[in-house]
């Protein structure tokens, strides 16, 4: 419709390559018949008709380019006067300074030369006085020198005395000026800052720093990060570091699920980033140097590995009184109940376990597949929910954070063979840490219904580490990292997370890495640390 509309309106304006064919005679009224082998008119007028269309469109863009170049020259405008007020916003700071040091300078000088004028002015005036004195003794001492008379020079108590002469204030004055009056040591050479002056030139783009792979750390869930400059540049203010998770190990992808994350201000060339949760299989970094005026380019992205343990609950196996979402549980006793009345008014419901409020919720196309395949939900007294992971290679630690004040609570591992009524630590197929709060609260470590009391305080947080390859399942207070309980066994077959609550709830920590406190802990205890026949 636009083209049709712009043609239309443009036929009168042509000119140049979009002119009428120039068979069509100026003053012919009707246009000339074709020559046997030439275009007919319909041709001529299509051929017009998208040189018309075609013609419009560049219009169009000629008008947004026009639009563009007058948005640049009012920006120019724009920034052209900014960049210029701030040029004499900074010469009128750097003026500021030399006026403030100059009149810093001229005071000192002006109290240097008051005090040495009033030196030289005391001393000036006590010497004056001492010639005055030293004159009036003179003259005397001459005129007792000139008499005659032996009585007269002996006995004239208005002639001078030896003693008097001889503590003249002349003999105690010192002929040395208190003050020099030379003010050479209040000079200023401005050369080298006159030359420093002279160098001044607008501030360079900061040159685009390299991140260095071989020194970047990544442990206890902790990814440090450092960078370097081609050349030093006393110029660059600050860096901006910019991170992204990612699952994919290459240079980034255009659309990634995950945005930059933006750390601004880092004064350092490296940085620390704590406190990560490592639910994906890398981390892509990248840096820019930043002065006062502007950013450099960013350097090349670099991905780190992020190993860490990451799963979720599985909701479709877990007892229906437990009421989970994501990775925090909650006892609900009224779990998988339906009201007498709901049932009698729905004439159509059926009894069979097809339409059960288990069946259904497991059969939902929201929930995650169940770990359990082929298998139904805990039931009776296995108040328990499994992760939807296993694990059968390798170190894995993760952390839970229970009520205290739950009824009962258990967590550790369990193989994919345990019962839909079986608990944890009561069957050869889970070794668990249990919290019991009936008549009195104790922890205990559980497996094949086994158990043995813990001595230690109840932590509200306790970290799991489990090392499938030499068949180790140990329990931290996850707070203070003191290990709890050690299990050492053989597993002959992949072991699941697995939980267990009553009358209270719990929430799930994942991605996390083993703590390096932890590494080093189980190398110590490797040969001290209980195991299965410890328990009792």
């Amino acid at each position: 419709m636009q083209c049709s509309v712009a043609a239309a309106s443009v036929p009168g304006r042509l000119s140049g390559a979009a002119r009428l064919p120039t068979t069509w005679g100026k003053t012919s009224t009707t246009p000339p018949t074709p020559a046997l082998g030439g275009a007919s008119m319909d041709e001529q007028k299509e051929s017009l008709q998208k040189i018309v269309t075609t013609l419009a469109l560049k219009n169009e863009e000629i008008q947004n380019f026009i639009c563009c170049l007058k948005q640049s020259l009012q920006n120019l405008e724009a920034n052209s006067t900014r960049v210029q007020e701030d040029l004499e916003s900074e010469f009128s700071s750097l003026h500021a300074v030399l006026d403030e040091l100059k009149e810093g300078m001229v005071t000192r000088i002006k109290q240097e030369r008051a005090s040495r004028t009033y030196e030289l002015q005391n001393q000036l005036s006590a010497c004056t006085k001492a010639l005055e004195s030293s004159e009036e003794l003179l003259e005397l001492a001459n005129q007792t020198l000139c008499s005659n008379e032996t009585d007269g020079f002996t006995q004239d108590p208005h002639g001078p005395s030896q003693s008097s002469v001889t503590m003249a204030p002349a003999f105690r004055l010192s002929l040395k000026a208190k003050a020099s009056d030379s003010m050479s040591h209040l000079m200023v050479d401005f050369t080298q800052e006159r030359q420093m002056l002279q160098a001044i030139k607008f501030l360079p783009v900061p040159a685009t720093p390299e991140i260095q792979v071989s020194e970047c750390q990544v442990c206890d869930n902790s990814v440090t990060v450092v960078w370097t400059l081609p050349e030093p540049d006393s110029k660059i203010d600050h860096f901006d570091l910019e991170y992204r998770r990612t699952n994919h190990e290459g240079p980034p992808r255009a659309r990634e699920d995950y945005p930059w994350m933006v750390m601004e201000g880092v004064k350092e060339t490296e940085y620390t980033l704590t406190g990560l949760r490592f639910d994906t299989r890398y981390m892509t970094f990248r840096v820019k140097a930043c002065n006062k005026a502007v950013a450099g380019e960013f350097s090349e992205p670099v991905t780190l590995e992020t190993h860490a343990f990451v799963f979720k609950l599985d909701a479709g196996s877990s007892h229906q009184n437990l009421k989970v979402e994501d990775l925090s549980v909650e006892w609900d006793s009224s779990g998988g109940k339906v009201p007498v009345q709901d049932i009698r008014k729905d004439k159509n419901r059926t009894s069979s376990p097809m339409h059960s409020p288990a069946r259904t919720a497991m059969m939902s196309p929201k929930r995650a597949p169940s770990a359990r395949v082929g298998r139904d939900r805990f039931t009776a007294e296995s108040y328990t929910v499994l992760a939807d992971t296993m694990i059968d290679a390798g170190q894995q630690y993760w952390e839970v954070r229970f009520d205290k004040e739950s009824k009962t609570f258990a967590a550790g591992i369990a193989l994919r063979s345990l019962g839909r009524f079986d608990q944890l630590g009561k069957t050869s197929a889970s070794w668990c840490v249990h919290l019991n709060n009936w008549l009195q609260q104790s922890l205990t470590a559980k497996h094949n219904n086994k158990a043995r009391t813990l001595d230690c305080p109840i932590p509200d947080r306790i970290g799991i580490y489990c090392n499938y390859d030499e068949g180790t399942l140990s329990f931290y207070n996850a707070r203070t990292k003191t290990l709890m309980h050690t299990f050492r066994t053989k597993f002959q077959q992949p072991v699941i997370p697995a939980f267990m609550v009553w009358n209270g709830s719990f929430s799930v920590q994942t991605g996390l890495q083993v703590p390096s406190i932890v590494q080093c802990g189980q190398k110590r205890n490797s040969n001290t640390s209980s195991s299965n026949a410890s328990l009792t």
